[in-house]
């Protein structure tokens, strides 16, 4: 009978990466090993510059993904944690609910199918609501059926990310703010981590790089794809006068012939309402505003075949995400298609944020976490939603996976 993995002994570790997600996974190893020195790397001069800041602070429950796979494991899993972590933090969490509204009777027949998948994923409290039954949960929004869930919850997740990393500090850990790292190169034993100022060697290195994930990994040696190709997705916020029209969360049911959700209603932790967001192809990984343009990104996903058989594939899509990205009008008209008494709202700019998408050699997106392991590297490739929400199950994960001698 072959012996167990035995765990290994690491005293130095880093993490590549300040996002809600690295910051996990560096608290986790700090939890985990005794008398552990952990570096955190971060390339901006604060934590959560990125994804982490720009997304919505929506807690998914685990309604859409595939029963037992990794995204529904890690999503259950992450929202016990969160939830625990922010009353143990006395940090805002407000399980305001959501309604994904179905307007015909074929997103009927799929919302059911997601009914199916959100029970078998032990989603709490979930159920279906006829036409009349959504206004007992949304006086304002219509449709024809529609399902509740009402644990799913929004919270501030640049503010966990900090709280995060004040645990990983207080454990002794350091973090090491406006530091690119270049390079991973595997040693014999071990990873020397290099950026402008040198190189230094490691035990154990995680990368969590997020929007750079494939470069990073490209240049350990692992395979060019899946490769990150960057969407943004612009929020718009109601005004004041109208904002009160929706008390939590409401969605559409997701349509397979469309690579991305469509416009969405989204309370936000500090009272704000927000519409969106589109998704468009980015001019550049980290451009949040539309004349931001990186020439090195935009060529990366120009010269990739893979993106020329996805856009192919999705004409229509781009049809209808570009009408709401020149059209405030078009986008508050999609809004109402839920909640018709939104009808003359100001709307006003508010967030935009860069997706992360990998995106296989064939053009078709990557739906599950990937995290690779490579020796003593781990490497997270891909992290979509529900990345923010599953973040500290994810880091439970690498860490049980890093431990062990394969």
């Amino acid at each position: 009978m072959p012996n167990p993995p035995r765990k290994r002994t690491i005293k130095h570790c880093a993490v590549v990466g300040g996002g809600i997600i690295g910051v996990a996974v560096a608290r986790e190893l700090s939890n985990r090993l005794d008398g552990v020195q952990v570096t955190i790397y971060e390339k901006e001069d604060r934590l959560a510059a990125h994804q982490t800041g720009h997304n919505s602070g929506v807690v998914h429950a685990g309604l859409y993904y595939e029963p037992g796979g990794l995204k529904a494991r890690l999503c259950r899993r992450g929202v016990e944690l969160l939830q625990e972590f922010c009353a143990a933090k006395n940090l805002p969490y407000e399980a305001c609910g959501k309604l994904v509204i179905a307007q015909t009777p074929e997103e009927s027949t799929r919302l059911d199918t997601i009914f199916a998948r959100a029970t078998a994923n032990g989603v709490p409290g979930v159920r279906m609501l006829s036409g009349g039954q959504i206004r007992e949960v949304e006086p304002n929004a219509v449709g024809l059926s529609a399902l509740h869930s009402p644990e799913t919850a929004i919270v501030d997740y640049t503010a966990i990310t900090e709280a995060l990393a004040d645990d990983v500090r207080a454990m002794g850990g350091s973090i090491r703010l406006g530091q690119e790292v270049v390079a991973l190169e595997q040693q014999a034993s071990g990873v020397v981590v290099t950026t402008k100022d040198g190189g230094e060697h490691y035990d154990l290195v995680v990368a969590c790089a997020g929007l750079q994930s494939d470069r990073l990994a490209a240049a350990t040696g692992e395979p060019a794809t899946p490769k990150i190709v960057p969407f943004f997705g612009q929020y718009y916020l109601v005004g004041p006068e109208a904002r009160h029209q929706v008390k939590g969360l409401i969605y559409p049911v997701p349509d397979p012939k469309h690579p991305f959700l469509g416009v969405h209603l989204t309370k936000r932790i500090d009272g704000e309402m927000m519409l969106g967001p589109n998704a468009f192809i980015s001019f550049g990984r980290e451009s949040y505003a539309w004349n931001e343009v990186t020439l090195r990104d935009v060529a990366n996903y120009a010269l990739f075949p893979g993106f020329w058989n996805f856009a192919r594939q999705n004409v229509p899509s781009a049809v209808r995400e570009f009408q709401t990205v020149v059209s405030r009008k078009k986008f508050i008209r999609e809004a109402m298609r839920f909640v018709p008494a939104l009808e003359g709202a100001s709307i006003l700019p508010g967030t935009r944020g860069v997706r992360a998408q990998a995106m296989n050699g064939d053009g078709t997106l990557v739906d599950d976490f990937v995290i690779a392991r490579r020796r003593d590297m781990v490497l997270v490739r891909n992290a979509p939603s529900p990345g923010a929400t599953s973040s500290m199950a994810i880091a439970e994960y690498i860490v049980e996976q890093a431990l062990q001698r394969g």
